[in-house]
């Protein structure tokens, strides 16, 4: 029978409730166990799929196509478990199932009301989430407090009730603020928070305490006391200089074996010598580089997050500190792009809507010319053939139809059909709705061989997870391959371009899939790796050019 360990956040957001998660499923499967991890968040968006980057992070997209909250990327990352549909539950969602069964008839004509019918689907959403594995991680958005989580704490209270103490385990995580005018740490906001979450009939087992500073003993017993908490399992959350090293944190303050002895369970030390691995690698780099991020949400790199891990495990795989500089598109578009001149690779991310779209143009031409390494991810493989197609095969004013409807060449247009990895043929129009309709989830692609991605992979057919609407206009196909544009993968079915080359520069690649999503840092990503490694090549080849202009 499953157990359930849900995780809740008081005082503020953004503490990590993501991370700590993560980490705790992190540190249980090296015991043994097998992991689901669940995230609910109180939203009344249906998905985050249709929700600005700038209010909500970046949107991960799992294998089958669900597009999720970022914290899922987390999961991902952290257990070798992967996510789905059945991962994350909106409270849009799950009104959306309830309303869709009320207009069905399914509640045989009884009022509708939160208590029970809400609360039921979301325990029994959370129930199809398990899936049956040992331990499913349960993540509630939000803070305690907001009106809008009460649905979900009342559930997974009810959750409780049915289950019972060795089936079910609350984690609260909250903030220990330092008052530096007091010179004080204080706990009134943690007790005020389970103070809030008592009240609705939730008891925490396990208290994670946000610090920045060592938590004094006198402290800790005082939580302990006015929150009903065991002293030992008050377990301060320190901040890390690496995401990764917090699974050994939380295991050397035995979060974990509170956990396994609370839920009852006889389980193998955990073996924590993966992620000791993954923190000397990220610790001890023997080069380092400069890569430009060129996009237009710089101001939260968070809509980025994906990609700055996925950098991040390229660079512990190939022992390099990565630096990352955020550069505005638009900036480019106003200034040029000579503020690339000392950078080692470019990478282009995804996106969507015109503005800062030539100023990414502007990075691939630059890229292409000064022939620094390149990595144009979905819009920024669209970007490399709009470049291409204007200056290399002289189709004057080539666009995408997503920027300009009126353009004469669209080399990039609005796909209309494709064939999914189960065989079904999907549709979609310039009407259809925004929300859920873009290509999503894992395709499969074959591989030119002797191509960079080919050689990068090592492998014939790959899959990748996809989020886009427009792709490569395959009239332009013969044109742009004349004009040294190489299509280096194609869908399965030899329809769709998925991987644009430069043929006759070190290292150029755009890709019309999102292979950020597949990065681990036990793992690491081959298309990832053999970027830094084209970067790195870069570096040393413009440094003995240097050295050699200089004698």
């Amino acid at each position: 029978m499953t157990r359930y360990v849900f995780i809740t956040g008081g005082v503020v957001s953004s503490l990590g409730k993501g991370i700590a998660s993560a980490s705790l499923g992190a540190i249980l499967e090296t015991r043994g166990l097998g992991i689901v991890m669940i995230k609910l968040d109180p939203y009344i968006n249906v998905d985050p799929g249709t929700m600005s980057p700038f209010q909500h992070g970046e949107v991960f997209v799992t294998d089958d196509g669900a597009e999720t909250d970022l914290d899922l990327g987390h999961y991902e990352r952290f257990v070798r478990f992967r996510t789905s549909a059945k991962s994350n539950f909106t409270t849009g969602r799950i009104y959306e199932n309830v309303i869709r069964k009320e207009r069905q008839g399914e509640y045989l004509g009884g009022t509708v009301q939160v208590i029970p019918h809400i609360t039921d689907e979301i325990i029994r959403s959370i129930k199809a989430g398990a899936d049956d594995a040992e331990i499913a991680m349960v993540e509630i958005g939000g803070t305690v407090g907001d009106i809008e989580s009460l649905p979900f704490l009342e559930a997974i209270r009810q959750m409780r009730v049915e289950l019972g103490p060795q089936h079910s385990l609350f984690i609260h995580l909250t903030l220990v603020p330092y008052i530096a005018s007091a010179g004080e740490i204080k706990t009134k906001p943690t007790q005020h928070s389970v103070k809030e979450l008592r009240s609705i009939g939730i008891q925490p087992d396990i208290l994670l305490c946000r610090v920045d500073r060592p938590l004094p003993a006198a402290q800790k017993r005082k939580i302990a006391l006015f929150t009903n908490v065991e002293e030992r399992a008050v377990i301060p959350a320190y901040d890390a200089d690496s995401i990764y090293m917090i699974p050994s944190m939380l295991h050397d303050e035995g979060l974990d074996d509170i956990v396994v002895e609370k839920l009852g369970l006889e389980v193998p030390a955990a073996d924590l010598s993966e992620w000791h691995d993954v923190v000397d690698a990220l610790q001890n780099p023997v080069s380092e580089v400069v890569v430009a991020m060129v996009g237009k949400y710089i101001d939260l790199t968070d809509s980025y997050k994906s990609l700055s891990e996925a950098l991040t495990h390229a660079g512990m795989h190939t022992r390099t500190r990565v630096n990352i500089r955020y550069v505005d598109s638009e900036e480019i578009e106003r200034q040029g792009p000579a503020c690339l001149g000392d950078v080692d690779a470019i990478l282009v991310p995804g996106g969507f809507g015109e503005r800062g779209i030539e100023g990414k143009i502007m990075t691939a031409r630059y890229a292409r010319e000064s022939r620094v390494p390149y990595l144009g991810i979905c819009l920024g493989m669209h970007v490399a053939v709009i470049e291409c197609a204007r200056n290399c095969a002289n189709l004057a004013g080539a666009h995408s139809s997503e920027f300009d409807k009126n353009t004469p060449h669209p080399v990039i247009g609005l796909i209309t059909e494709w064939t999914t990895s189960e065989g079904a043929l999907e549709r979609r129009s310039e009407g259809s709705d925004k929300g859920g309709t873009m290509r999503l989830g894992g395709q499969p692609c074959k591989l030119a061989p002797n191509s960079f991605v080919a050689r990068a992979y090592g492998t014939e057919i790959v899959t990748e997870r996809h989020r886009h609407r427009y792709e490569f206009n395959n009239m332009y196909m013969m044109e742009l391959e004349a004009a040294g544009l190489r299509i280096a993968g194609r869908s399965i079915d030899g329809n769709l371009v998925e991987i644009i080359e430069i043929s006759d520069h070190p290292w150029f690649v755009g890709c019309q899939f999102h292979p950020e999503f597949t990065s681990t840092p036990r793992d690491g990503h081959p298309l990832f790796s053999a970027f830094l490694t084209a970067a790195l090549a870069f570096q040393q080849a413009r440094t003995v050019e240097a050295s050699d202009a200089v004698m």
